[in-house]
């Protein structure tokens, strides 16, 4: 049986798509719907950025969760809100399951682990059941994850963006204000090639851009220590940067513990604070916080 929180958003979605009066004078139709973006702020949230990557499987949501991570070991209030309908994947990272409670406004309770607040549609559908909506019922879902989570006050939330430069990603650009993005590419041509697109995408509307993350940049050979570029010569990347005027704002290895505890719930960050790459991303938070003005 799907959980009723499931149940009551599926069937306000069928019955009422836009959320518009059905008797009465004829609706206001919202000024994002007149195609006039409007901009405005996540309620109780200092700061939002997005992570992005425009392609799949580049590890984006991985390094995602590590970022956010890095924010609340901090001291900051954060939270993750996973913005990908189709293919959720922050329940998994961070080994959370179950429906959200409501609030006594009648929003979505965040759910939370290692000090980190989280919304996904991962959690408010069985685990096994794919989401086969069309476009409306997808904009009117994303509304909801946006503006409809009771996130209790936070410094910054960061989004997991789905992959592509489509429907979700224009809304949340055009709707949210947000106060920077982080690129995410592996050294290969095929992900570098998609990272300009969102690049592209997030100059046109405005986005500042805070820079790129090279993911499985390298992989440090256990008995040589030396360096080997399975994705290609991270000179591929710099180049890109500096062509499209953005920062490199650090490097991840190719490690198979960074995959294995992101499998098992417990990010790198989590499963080894202390460890280097933990530090990696402990140091690409600070320069991110330092670009948008998030306080100690």
């Amino acid at each position: 049986m799907k959980p009723r929180l499931f149940s009551t958003l599926t069937r306000r979605l069928h019955e009422n798509p836009l959320g518009l009066p059905r008797t009465g004078a004829p609706p206001q139709i919202p000024r994002m719907q007149r195609g006039l973006p409007q901009k405005r702020s996540i309620r109780d949230v200092k700061k939002v950025i997005a992570v992005s990557s425009a392609k799949g499987g580049v590890g984006k949501s991985t390094i995602a969760v590590n970022l956010a991570l890095s924010f609340a070991r901090a001291g900051h209030r954060t939270g993750i809100l996973d913005t990908d309908i189709f293919g959720p994947s922050i329940p998994t990272l961070l080994n959370l399951s179950g429906e959200p409670r409501l609030s006594a406004n009648n929003q979505l309770l965040p759910l939370s682990n290692y000090g980190l607040k989280s919304m996904s549609m991962g959690y408010l559908i069985p685990e096994e059941s794919p989401v086969a909506w069309r476009g409306l019922m997808v904009m009117k879902a994303l509304q909801q994850l946006l503006h409809e989570v009771d996130w209790g006050g936070l410094d910054i939330l960061v989004l997991d963006m789905p992959p592509g430069t489509g429907d979700v990603q224009l809304t949340i650009t055009q709707q949210v204000a947000l106060a920077g993005a982080v690129i995410v590419s592996t050294p290969q041509d095929l992900s570098l090639k998609d990272a300009v697109k969102g690049v592209s995408l997030f100059r046109k509307v405005d986005v500042p851009l805070l820079g790129l993350v090279s993911n499985m940049s390298s992989f440090m050979c256990p008995g040589c220590g030396t360096a080997h570029p399975i994705f290609g010569p991270s000179g591929k990347i710099r180049d890109m940067c500096q062509r499209q005027g953005l920062r490199l704002l650090g490097e991840i290895p190719l490690h198979p513990r960074i995959c294995e505890d992101a499998d098992r719930g417990r990010p790198t960050v989590v499963a080894e604070p202390d460890g280097d790459r933990a530090r990696i991303f402990g140091k690409i938070a600070d320069d991110v916080g330092a670009l948008i003005g998030l306080g100690k």
